[in-house]
């Protein structure tokens, strides 16, 4: 296994000497998973905070020393410059407007950046209202207003997830496990949506102009013509497949745009809002002064990016079977852990990762192909549906399938650091 030579969150100079390194890290969240995704994959807690093929960060003590927690001590790294297989650092590993030391405690970096996407929870809420409207014909806004609303809740449920030690533990849990409520509930209506447009669009790709093929192949061989056979077939079943998937699909957005209703005129949701609310002005600190120091957010930052880095070189190779589902369990669940780091990435160091935007827009892709190819399969196992319509259902999800595994080698080409994705 190789092991990395980067690592995508680093420490940043200390303007001042911190404070001493603890030995052990910091509590962990009893709750399984990120539990700040609304999908609800849960995250295994590794029990060795080292991993494979993992290292952590460089330790601000020195440039060239690398923190190793639980007493292991510490060790050179041979190449602090380099990032990637080239040589090269990745954009954005150090922001020019990196934080100092002193200014990474909870108060002055953890604290301003949850009443910040609080406040942007509660504006995102008050567009909501405002173009979700009967007299409001703006459906694009409302939408608009619902993902944001979303991305704010996602930041925010992240957050109390990775640094749960340096904030109050009950209320972080409370808060978290009601903000992933409100985000799942929020997303099923936009993702049914999605999923429909995206799969009508394969299916009309995929069926082309079937009458005419089939007409041109009379004088060609017989692969030409079970082509074009496949092709008329494919033709006929489309437009009844699309209208199985627009009945099925669109149903279920219904359901989930009555659910959304219902939930957001909830007690449960206005609660919500007020802990929000309050959030925006007061932000729970862990009781003590150990919780507020430069190492409270620095360790948890650096678990998060260990379970990643350990996430990504535990992904299968490139040369497995395809259509193995099986393995799409452990590419959302380092799309998850992915989304995790880069939160805890705009907290230590004030600002976002460009070299992990490509990657997580390939896992982006990668799930919603997975769940295109699981509503296509899902279509195909109703009742009584003519051969035809089985037969494009089924091209369908192979459609899907391939799009899973293109996705998958974006991700493998997008990776900025130098990470082995399989055994060696």
């Amino acid at each position: 296994m190789r092991r990395p030579d980067q690592q995508t969150t680093t420490r940043p100079t200390p303007d001042a000497a911190p404070g001493p390194t603890p030995d052990t890290p910091p509590a962990e969240a009893t709750r399984p998973g990120p539990g700040a995704l609304p999908s609800g994959a849960g995250a295994q807690q590794p029990t060795d905070r080292i991993g494979p093929g993992a290292q952590h960060l460089a330790d601000a003590t020195g440039p060239g020393a690398q923190h190793l927690p639980g007493g292991t001590g510490a060790a050179r790294r041979p190449d602090p410059a380099g990032s990637r297989a080239d040589g090269h650092r990745p954009t954005g590993s150090h922001p020019a407007g990196a934080r100092s030391a002193g200014d990474l405690t909870t108060e002055a970096a953890l604290a301003p950046y949850l009443r910040g996407q609080a406040a942007e929870f509660l504006r995102s809420l008050r567009l909501h209202h405002e173009h979700s409207a009967p007299a409001d014909s703006g459906g694009q806004d409302a939408a608009a207003a619902t993902r944001a609303l979303r991305r704010s809740a996602r930041r925010i449920s992240g957050c109390l997830h990775t640094f749960r030690a340096a904030l109050d533990p009950l209320w972080a849990d409370q808060l978290r496990a009601e903000l992933a409520w409100l985000s799942g509930i929020l997303a099923r209506e936009h993702a049914y949506a999605d999923r429909l447009t995206r799969l009508v669009e394969a299916l009309h790709q995929l069926s082309g102009p079937a009458l005419p093929a089939a007409r041109s192949v009379r004088a060609a061989g017989d692969g030409a013509t079970s082509d074009a056979q496949g092709r008329a077939a494919l033709g006929v079943g489309a437009a009844r497949a699309g209208a199985l998937l627009e009945r099925r699909l669109t149903l279920a957005r219904t359901r989930s745009h009555s659910a959304a209703l219902q939930a957001l005129g909830s007690s449960r949701f206005h609660a919500v809002a007020d802990a929000v609310a309050l959030l925006a002005s007061d932000v729970p600190l862990a009781p003590g002064p150990a919780g507020r120091t430069a190492e409270a957010l620095l360790e948890p930052a650096e678990h998060a990016e260990q379970r990643l880095l350990t996430a990504v070189a535990a992904l299968p190779p490139a040369d497995t079977e395809p259509y193995n589902e099986a393995q799409d369990a452990a590419w959302h669940q380092t799309r998850l852990l992915l989304r995790l780091h880069r939160y805890a990435h705009e907290v230590v160091l004030g600002a976002t990762d460009p070299a992990l935007t490509g990657a997580g827009h390939a896992l982006d892709l990668h799930r919603d192909a997975v769940e295109a190819a699981g509503a296509a399969a899902a279509a195909a196992r109703t009742p009584r549906i003519a051969p035809a319509t089985a037969y494009a259902l089924g091209v369908l999800h192979a459609d899907q399938r391939h799009e899973v595994e293109a996705a998958r080698a974006v991700f493998r080409e997008t990776w900025p650091y130098t990470v082995a994705l399989s055994a060696s």
